[in-house]
C-alpha cells in the first residue's frame, strides 16, 4: 500500500521535519537536487546541452542546487532564472548565491536554442492559480521542443491535489517527486503530463513527527496488496466462499449477466446464482454451465422466486444488463429495503437508482455502488466537466453523504467510503470496451463472498480487474481485448498469491 498527499499535507510534512526534526531545510533541498541528477543520469539525460529552467520559490532553489550539481559533474549547464528577485523563498535565494559562488552565470532570458534536456523547476506543488502571460509563453515554448524533459517535484502547471491544468503544464519525459507521490499525479489530466514517476525518499516522513502510520487517507495499492485476499483453507468446500446471488439481465441482454458471473467464479466464490427472465437461461447454462440460474417470466413482480434466491445468498449484485423497466424498479426497491447483507449495485441499477436516489439513506445493507462517469452525473445530477475537476472529493462526499461505498470508474477509478480513498492505478485503455465493468461486478462479489469487507472489496477488487486488464493486453493488445479476456485473466494475476499460500500450507 502507498499512500499519496496533497500539497497541504506535503507543506506540512516537509515544515514538520524542518522545525520539529530539526533537519535545515537547505539539506532537504540538497538531498532533492541529488536525487533528480542521479536519475537524470540512470535515464542517460546527462548528454549534451542541458537548460535548468528555475522559478523564484524552493522548487526553483531545487533547480539552482540541481544545476551546480550538474556542473560539478562536467556537464553543460544553462540557468535560467524566470521569477523576480523579490519574490525568491530565503533557501532559494541561498542556492541562486551558491551557484553564482561557483562561477555559474545565471541569465534571465532564455536562448532561444536547441537543448538535449530540459529541467523544469519554476512551479512546485504549491500552485494554485492559472499559469498565463509570459509563463504560459515560456512552458508553451517548452512543450515544442525535441529536448527530453525533467520535471522536479511535479510538472509545473499541473495541480498536487486534483491533476488539473492550470491554464498549461509543462509535458515531462520523467517527474522526479520526494517522499511521496501526489494526487495530481496520478489523477488526469495531471498523469499523463508526468512521465515515468519516480519517488525518492529525501528524509521526510510524517511518523517521524506525527505519530500517526498514515500521512493521508489517500492510497494506491502495490502487488504485494493482493496478499490481503481471504486465503484458500485446505480444509473447505464450496459453501466456504459463499454464494452470491446476480439480478442480472433482460430480454435479448444475457451477456452482461455471463460476463459478471463468471468474473465472480474466476474470483473464487463457491456458487453463483444468476436471477433472470426466462429468455436467458439457454444462453446463460451454455456460456456458463457452473451457474445456477434461477427465472422469472410474466408482466409481474416475481417477489416469492426473489425472496427466495435473497434468502439463499449471502451477498447479491444487481443490475448489469437487467433493463430498467416497472418490474426491475419493483425488484431494486424490494432488494435496498429488505435486503441486509452485503449488495453491489452496477449499470441499469444505477440508472434505476438515479430516479430516486434517496432511498439510498433507508438501505439495511452495505451497498457499493459501481457508476461510469456517466451513471454517476446522473447519480448526482452535476455536470461531468464540473465533477471530474475534483474528482477524488465527488466520490468521497457522495459517499459520506449517502453511507455507501462508491467506486467511480475512469481512467483513474476512484473508491471511497467517505473517509478512506482508494485511488487505483492498474488497468490501461483496452478496458474501454463493452462488459468490462461487468467484469468489475462479478470481481467485486466474489471478494465480497469470500468475506472481504465492502470498502476493501470494492478497492481490491477494481485493482484486480486493471491488473486482469493488463494481462489480458499482454496477450491480446489494447485493440483486440473482449470483457472475456479480463475475466479470464483474474485467475492468472491470482495464481502467484495461490502459489504463495500453497507453500504456506506445506
Amino acid at each position: 500500500m502507498e499512500f499519496l498527499v496533497n500539497a497541504l499535507q506535503m507543506k506540512k510534512y516537509d515544515s514538520g521535519t524542518i522545525q520539529q526534526l530539526g533537519i535545515p531545510a537547505l539539506v532537504l533541498m540538497e538531498r532533492a537536487a541529488l536525487c533528480v541528477t542521479e536519475e537524470m543520469e540512470r535515464e542517460g539525460y546527462l548528454e549534451g546541452q542541458v537548460l535548468v529552467v528555475c522559478g523564484a520559490g524552493n522548487n526553483g532553489g531545487d533547480g539552482f542546487a540541481v544545476a551546480r550539481l550538474l556542473v560539478q559533474r562536467s556537464v553543460d549547464v544553462t540557468v535560467v532564472f524566470v521569477g523576480k528577485e523579490e519574490a525568491l523563498s530565503e533557501e532559494a535565494r541561498i542556492q541562486k548565491k551558491i551557484c553564482e559562488n561557483c562561477g555559474i552565470k545565471i541569465s534571465t532570458n532564455l536562448h532561444m536554442r536547441e537543448y538535449t534536456t530540459i529541467v523544469d523547476a519554476i512551479f512546485g506543488i504549491g500552485l494554485s492559480r492559472n499559469i498565463e502571460g509570459p509563463y504560459l509563453e515560456l512552458i508553451e515554448w517548452i512543450n515544442r521542443q525535441s529536448s527530453h524533459v525533467v520535471a522536479v517535484d511535479i510538472p509545473s502547471g499541473v495541480s498536487a491535489d486534483t491533476g488539473q491544468v492550470l491554464g498549461t503544464a509543462v509535458r515531462a519525459d520523467l517527474t522526479v517527486t520526494f517522499a511521496y507521490r501526489k494526487m495530481g499525479q496520478l489523477l488526469y489530466p495531471g498523469a499523463s503530463y508526468c512521465g515515468k514517476i519516480v519517488c525518492r525518499d529525501i528524509g521526510i516522513s510524517a511518523q517521524y513527527f506525527t505519530g500517526e502510520e498514515n500521512p493521508s487517507n489517500v492510497f494506491t495499492y502495490t502487488k504485494e496488496d493482493l496478499s490481503d485476499i481471504p486465503k484458500r483453507r485446505p480444509y473447505s468446500n464450496k459453501g466456504s466462499y459463499g454464494k452470491v446471488l446476480l439480478i442480472a439481465g433482460s430480454k435479448g441482454m444475457s451477456g452482461a449477466a455471463c460476463l459478471a458471473a463468471r468474473a465472480a467464479y474466476r474470483t473464487g466464490c463457491g456458487l453463483v446464482r444468476v436471477f433472470t427472465p426466462e429468455s436467458n437461461r439457454q444462453v446463460i447454462q451454455t456460456y456458463l454451465p457452473e451457474a445456477i440460474v434461477t427465472v422469472w417470466e410474466g408482466d409481474s413482480f416475481p417477489e416469492q422466486e426473489l425472496m427466495a434466491a435473497l434468502a439463499w445468498s449471502d451477498v447479491a449484485g444487481i443490475g448489469p444488463g437487467v433493463g430498467t423497466g416497472e418490474i426491475q424498479r419493483e425488484i431494486l426497491t424490494h432488494v435496498l429495503t429488505q435486503y441486509d447483507k452485503p449488495l453491489v449495485i452496477d449499470a441499469d441499477g444505477l440508472n434505476l437508482l438515479a430516479k430516486e436516489t434517496e432511498i439510498l439513506k433507508k438501505v439495511r445493507s452495505p451497498v457499493i455502488l459501481t457508476p461510469h462517469v456517466g451513471e454517476m452525473e446522473r447519480l448526482i445530477g452535476m455536470n461531468k466537466e464540473e465533477f471530474l475537476k475534483d474528482i477524488v472529493n465527488t466520490v468521497c462526499e457522495f459517499a459520506k453523504e449517502y453511507k455507501v461505498i462508491c467506486a467511480l470508474k475512469d481512467a483513474r477509478t476512484v473508491v471511497s467510503d467517505g473517509a478512506s480513498i482508494y485511488v487505483n492505478t492498474s488497468g490501461n485503455s483496452g478496458m474501454a470496451t463493452g462488459g468490462s465493468g461487468d467484469v468489475l461486478t462479478g470481481i467485486v462479489l466474489g471478494l465480497l463472498s469470500q468475506g472481504m469487507s465492502p470498502f476493501e472489496a470494492a478497492s481490491v477488487g477494481v485493482y484486480l480487474h486493471g491488473l486482469a486488464g493488463d494481462e489480458a493486453r499482454r496477450k491480446s493488445s489494447a485493440y483486440g481485448m473482449l470483457a472475456g479476456d479480463i475475466a479470464e485473466e483474474v485467475g492468472v494475476v491470482l495464481k502467484a498469491a495461490d502459489v504463495t499460500a500453497e507453500k504456506a500450507e506445506l
